[in-house]
């Protein structure tokens, strides 16, 4: 019993378990309410297109409906991110909940092309099962705050695993209540279809009530409050030696030229987050490698993938699905072992070493001729292939302000969505003529490029210099240099000054 004991508390504590028990309830409401937003996204997303051809609109109007849904889930995620933390990050996914409550309704009931478009557009609908809305990069952003550097990648991880279980889940489930409707007396096929929707009502008000439940710790103004009460304190000190100033001119006599005070520079605060401009500057060049990866993975999306598999070895459907199936299982398990690999060797090389295995499977999958080998570097790429992302996530925490997460998240989600929606159609243009096979030599080419650039630009990157020294648990942020522990020495002592004076 003993050894079962020390196992359990092994995982326990290197799988990063304790870390998401330690962060507390609202990390786990983020978690949960993510799990069942993608529970509703991957139910939607295999059936759309279906639903709409059997409404009998065409293969244009599909495509117009993807495209258009897509671009409605960027300016609606980069509008409410710019605002999230002056209007409030819970009001903001509050919002974001109801528009999917909302449009999950619509899609029940209506049959009118321009009127689900519209649903779509404007509410939260995922045509492709990814998560493009504005949810993402606003818990991102708070999971960041609640967490420490220490415990930071673990409840990413979690955060990133869970919601992929939950995306298999729905697409499961949507599957097989297509089919049990669909048998019913007095159902037809498009009726069945409605009622996958409801399953987006269900988990909107899951995600209504998570929001509800949450506590004012996930806004940034907690984060601020220790700031501002610094600000503060320095100020009453000064107000406080410049009187001792002029009392001590006054006493003995010494005559000073009269000096104007200058009026205080009230700054007129704007709605939008401020990106300042070091983060611009660190930002660019991290957007522009994340956008050379997403448009990679948009030429040999899981989708597309799926069709070259049909084309070249005319497999089953229920054999794809099985490969699918299987394919999320590997990308969870992966996805929780990203957190301790990268507790030891770094954020940057576990995104580096992980995914150029996965980038050189996609440069080689063309190559054999028999199925067995070519599922093997399927499995290879997406086992590995998600291991990046609570790793990226957390980096950008690690060197971004705490009032620009929001922002900076938001933006990164809209430049990788964008540069994503361009792959397929240079995918179309490369899979003329039978050359479908080079669009994975080119993709893999394309992410083995922003492998390399990622490490020779971030790798020796000073992380965590945002960080207040209390939340850095056991990794406290070291003075670097004398000038470094003599501003701490003036701090501590000011505060002591200060305590003597009142």
């Amino acid at each position: 019993m003993p050894k079962v004991s020390k196992t359990f508390r092994w995982i326990y504590d290197e799988f990063g378990i304790a870390s998401v028990y330690n962060t507390g309830r609202d990390a786990w409401l983020i978690i949960f309410s993510r799990a069942c937003r993608m529970f509703a996204y991957g139910a939607a997303a295999l059936i759309i297109a279906l639903f709409f051809a059997a409404l009998e609109f065409s293969d244009y109007y599909i495509g117009l409906f993807m495209t258009l849904t897509l671009i409605g889930d960027v300016l609606l995620s980069l509008g409410l991110t710019l605002v999230a933390d002056r209007v409030g990050r819970r009001r903001v996914l509050l919002a974001g909940a109801t528009l999917m409550i909302i449009s999950g309704a619509v899609f029940t009931y209506f049959e009118n092309f321009w009127i689900l478009l519209l649903a779509a557009v404007v509410g939260v609908i995922s045509a492709t099962g990814s998560d493009f809305g504005p949810f993402r990069a606003i818990e991102e952003s708070t999971l960041s705050h609640l967490t420490t550097p220490k415990t930071r990648s673990d409840v990413l991880s979690w955060y990133v695993g869970i919601s992929i279980l939950g995306s298999a889940a729905g697409t499961e489930a949507s599957g097989r209540i297509v089919e049990f409707l669909r048998n019913r007396d007095g159902w037809e096929l498009v009726d069945a279809y409605h009622g996958i929707f409801y399953l987006y009502i269900i988990m909107g008000l899951l995600n209504v009530l998570s929001v509800l439940l949450m506590s004012k710790k996930c806004e940034l103004l907690n984060e601020k409050a220790k700031i501002e009460e610094s600000e503060m304190l320095l100020d009453e000190t000064r107000e406080s030696d410049e009187i001792t100033d002029r009392t001590s001119d006054e006493r003995s006599n010494v005559s000073r030229p009269a000096t104007s005070l200058n009026p205080p520079i009230t700054e007129k605060k704007s709605r939008l987050a401020q990106i300042s401009a070091p983060t611009r500057s660190i930002m660019y060049g991290l957007w522009f490698l994340l956008a050379v990866d997403s448009l990679a993975d948009g030429m040999v999306s899981f989708s597309l993938t799926n069709y070259y598999l049909d084309r070249k070895f005319h497999v089953s459907k229920s054999f794809l699905g099985d490969i699918a199936s299987t394919s999320y299982f590997f990308s969870f398990l992966s996805t929780i072992l990203a957190s301790p690999l990268a507790r030891k060797i770094g954020l940057i090389k576990t995104m580096v070493f992980t995914h150029l295995p996965s980038s050189t499977a996609v440069v080689l999958f063309p190559l054999p001729n028999s199925i067995s080998l070519t599922v093997v570097l399927l499995f290879v790429r997406m086992a590995l292939n998600n291991m990046d992302q609570a790793p990226r996530a957390a980096f950008i925490a690690a060197v971004v302000k705490p009032e620009e997460r929001t922002a900076v998240n938001g933006i990164t989600s809209t430049l990788r969505t964008l540069a994503a929606t361009i792959g397929p159609s240079v995918t179309g243009i490369l899979a003329g003529n039978d050359r479908f096979w080079i669009a994975y030599v080119v993709a893999g080419s394309l992410r083995i490029a922003y492998d390399l650039g990622l490490f020779v630009m971030f790798v020796n990157m000073k992380l965590h210099t945002h960080e207040p020294d209390d939340r850095l648990g056991s990794e406290p942020r070291r003075a670097n240099d004398e000038e470094d522990i003599a501003d701490t020495e003036s701090l501590e002592s000011l505060r002591s000054s200060h305590d003597i004076q009142r």
